[in-house]
């Protein structure tokens, strides 16, 4: 990124035709930016400004690509923004050309090591969490209400256990199990109860009469363990308290074997990390998404797992990120899934564009394209090892495309499915957005956000767009900061404050 002059607008390319504002109160009509030319209207902050004329039809750039289409003759020095430009049609799949990569990349990098828990399935925690599975949204009530018992009466007498968690969801019956698009919501449930943070211990909570029986939520091995499955139905419970109480001891046998477990040194390479962002600005693809971009790539060097998600902010700049799989076949999964989401999307009369929300739009992002090209940012620059649909489990280390709405819960949702033990967060405008089976480190693209939300946000990656400090240095911090949390020295916002959200499920599949 070229220095610019101070308090004035920042280019992300030397070929844009648009620059960023970058003061926190934006730049007024008649101030003179870069190269004289001079405001003609007032310009917010994080808003493009036009650094040429640009009649009609003219292609807008940023980020080296062309974001959109001007529909109107638009002159130096004004404003753009999703009123006067017109997006551009999605990259055709087809005519994206694969070519087999060249050199490996980076060399590997040793010695980083964290404080995480072993399991005994060879993943690596970095909480020590009970989780309640549920099997039907009909048990939520009672989960709950168990759920805050046991922090109550249970949780001070395993001092190496963090949280007990219900997995709450809106799933399990009125549904046509057996549909294709079923095995979606199915198999992210099942999933997200063997995350890693959870320690091997599975403890599902049933009705007794739904559709999705608790049994297919097992793995091998599981069907035999008598503490897997509670049904409230079950006739030995004779009303509420004996439900409650017979959750209870299900729950403390459980208790008792996460206590045993302790940190212990665990090399960087057992990070299963996702990268996730809402509430983006126009600063998130110069600023927070480039710096998680770094840390990215830091850790798949370190030999971990890295996964960078959420469709509709890929498909606009899938074209440059084809010639980054490892293989042609991973290539083609990478086409497969955009296929797959635009057919869901036109299924619902909807396409790309509806991604955009007015969050986004105030906060100087036009259109999904411009969006998108900041998004995949945050994927860094490694090879893309793998490809992995909704609801499936990563299958190798290094940095992996997980399939997922770009819903920041839905999003969340699917990538604990997909076995991530850290979250990283980046936000723009500023989301409370929090989970509890595993940290968010939340990082601000802008110093005004990390400022005004100052015990909110965890990381400001806002000085990258005034120059004083680097997108490279950055990321080394972000790479450390994840190692703290994911070692529990460091706790953050989200953990402190108790702010978590719900699971949402992925589910195409029809009601009944």
């Amino acid at each position: 990124m070229r220095d610019q002059p101070a308090n004035k607008v920042i280019k992300t390319a030397s070929i844009d035709n648009v620059g960023i504002v970058v003061e926190a109160r934006g730049l007024n009509k008649g101030t003179t930016i870069q190269d004289g030319v001079v405001l003609t209207e007032d310009i917010p902050m994080g808003h493009k400004v036009a650094l040429a004329d640009m009649p009609s039809g003219t292609p807008v750039i940023r980020y080296g690509q062309p974001i959109g289409f001007t529909n109107a003759d638009v002159t130096k020095g004004s404003w753009l923004n999703d009123l006067n430009i017109r997006m551009p049609e999605p990259p055709a799949l087809h005519e994206i050309p694969y070519q087999v990569p060249g050199d490996a990349g980076a060399a590997a990098l040793t010695g980083y090591t964290f404080k995480g828990f072993r399991n005994a399935d060879g993943s690596v925690g970095t909480k020590n969490v009970l989780a309640i599975t549920e099997s039907v949204q009909c048990v939520a009530g009672i989960a709950n209400y168990v759920t805050n018992k046991i922090r109550k009466e249970l949780l001070s007498k395993y001092p190496n256990v963090d949280d007990v968690v219900a997995l709450s969801h809106n799933y399990g019956c009125g549904i046509a199990i057996d549909a294709p698009a079923a095995l979606i919501p199915i198999r992210t449930i099942k999933n997200i109860a063997h995350n890693p943070n959870f320690g091997n211990e599975t403890m599902i909570v049933g009705l007794g009469c739904e559709k999705l029986r608790p049994e297919r939520l097992l793995q091998e091995g599981e069907q035999n363990n008598k503490d897997t499955i509670l049904y409230l139905q079950d006739e030995a419970f004779s009303g509420f308290e004996e439900i409650v109480q017979g959750i209870m001891e299900m729950a403390e046998r459980h208790l008792k074997k996460l206590d045993q477990r302790q940190r212990e040194t665990c090399a960087a390479s057992e990070l299963v990390v996702g990268m996730q962002c809402g509430g983006s600005d126009a600063f998130s693809g110069l600023t927070a998404n480039p710096v998680a971009g770094i840390a990215a790539d830091l850790i798949v060097r370190a030999g971990g797992t890295v996964m960078f998600s959420e469709v509709t902010e890929v498909r606009d700049a899938i074209h440059l990120l084809v010639p980054r799989a490892v293989n042609e076949n991973v290539a083609q999964a990478l086409k497969d899934q955009m296929a797959w989401y635009d057919a869901y999307l036109a299924k619902g009369q909807a396409d790309r564009s509806v991604n955009t929300t007015p969050g986004n739009k105030r906060g100087g992002l036009s259109n999904i394209v411009e969006k998108a090209l900041g998004s995949v940012a945050k994927s860094g620059s490694s090879p893309i090892t793998n490809v992995v649909a909704p609801g499936e489990k990563v299958r190798t280390k290094g940095l992996n495309f997980v399939a997922t709405p770009a819903s920041d819960f839905v999003c969340g949702t699917l990538q604990l499915a997909a076995g991530m033990n850290m979250h990283v967060f980046m936000t723009g405008r500023g989301t409370p957005y929090g989970l509890a089976m595993v940290p968010v480190i939340k990082v601000s693209s802008n110093s005004s956000l990390s400022n005004r939300w100052f015990d909110l946000i965890d990381f400001d990656a806002g000085p990258v767009a005034f120059g004083t400090r680097t997108i490279e240095d950055l990321g080394w911090e972000l790479f450390q900061l994840i190692l703290d949390v994911a070692s529990g020295i460091k706790k953050v916002a989200t953990d402190k404050l108790g702010l978590y959200n719900d699971l949402a499920l992925f589910n195409p599949g029809p009601l009944t």
